[in-house]
């Protein structure tokens, strides 16, 4: 049989196995929320625009003093320093911008972390790998500029490809402690097989970046976190957003009846990530 008529299967494999759960409640609750969260963030969208292609990171400053602060953010201070200075750095997903992440900034700020940036990247973006290279040498720019050894990633979609593609592949995982991903298609997904695009190809889950990440990767100690949805809507079957390799150092954790454009401002999410992110010294168990 020719690649199309593969490629077609594949796709009405994943729109039968889409239909088969869509009239659930979960899936009608979470539909229901995702349509009040994407009429926010389109409205949010414009302010993201300026500065996706290519551009360099955005930040809020870094600050280590205790003037002006909360109660939460002077507690995180007071605690753990190299916590509350450990850089972070967001990474959206495809045709989106950093605006994803408005609720979950003001959440870190909040709890007393500082040096915030985010990683952008054209909606025309072809690859995943160049991409990936392009976000190691902003990784390096931002560690030199705080002087820190080390920075955090949160990556939504394939926000978090890029960044477990950089730290399992380029040597990441000497700069990154803690990725962070939300609804990322680490072993591909059925629904990329519907568009021809060579970016969206690299996520379906037979491509050559699949197996590349699915090589051994012995040396890797970054510590991974993989939020995944029972609901998301781009990622067939949702169980592809867990990270499946003897390898890497991580933990799946499943969110219910949360689509997967809402996953970044899921407020149990995002409690959890300010909770992770605070307790550097703490590792998950392998999945």
């Amino acid at each position: 049989m020719g690649s199309w008529q593969d490629d077609l299967r594949g796709a009405l494999d994943g729109l039968a196995y889409g239909a088969r759960s869509a009239l659930s409640p979960s899936v009608l609750q979470g539909a229901a929320v995702e349509l009040g969260w994407l009429t926010t963030h389109l409205a949010m969208y414009p302010l993201g625009v300026i500065g996706m292609a290519g551009g360099p990171s955005r930040a809020l400053p870094s600050r280590l003093n205790l003037a002006g602060l909360g109660p939460a953010q002077r507690g995180l201070l007071v605690s753990d320093v190299r916590a509350a200075g450990t850089p972070i750095l967001l990474a959206h997903g495809i045709i989106d911008n950093h605006t994803i992440f408005a609720l979950m900034r003001r959440h870190l700020v909040r709890r007393g972390f500082s040096g915030l940036h985010t990683f952008s990247y054209s909606p025309l973006t072809l690859d995943v790998r160049s991409t990936a290279e392009r976000m190691g040498r902003e990784i390096e720019a931002i560690c030199e500029e705080s002087g820190s050894d080390q920075i955090h990633v949160i990556g939504h979609s394939l926000g978090g490809l890029i960044a477990r593609y950089y730290i399992q592949r380029l040597g990441g995982h000497q700069r990154v402690h803690t990725c962070v991903t939300l609804g990322t298609p680490h072993q591909g997904t059925i629904a990329a097989k519907l568009l021809p695009w060579p970016l969206v190809k690299q996520v379906r889950p037979d491509s050559d970046l699949m197996a590349e990440l699915a090589e051994p990767a012995p040396d890797c100690g970054t510590r991974f976190v993989a939020f995944y949805s029972d609901v998301d809507q781009l990622i067939v079957p949702q169980r592809r957003a867990r990270i499946r390799h003897a390898d890497l150092l991580a933990s799946n954790v499943r969110v219910h009846g949360v689509g997967h454009l809402s996953l970044p401002f899921h407020g149990e999410v995002v409690h959890q990530i300010t909770g992770m992110l605070a307790h550097l010294d703490e590792q998950p168990k392998t999945a």
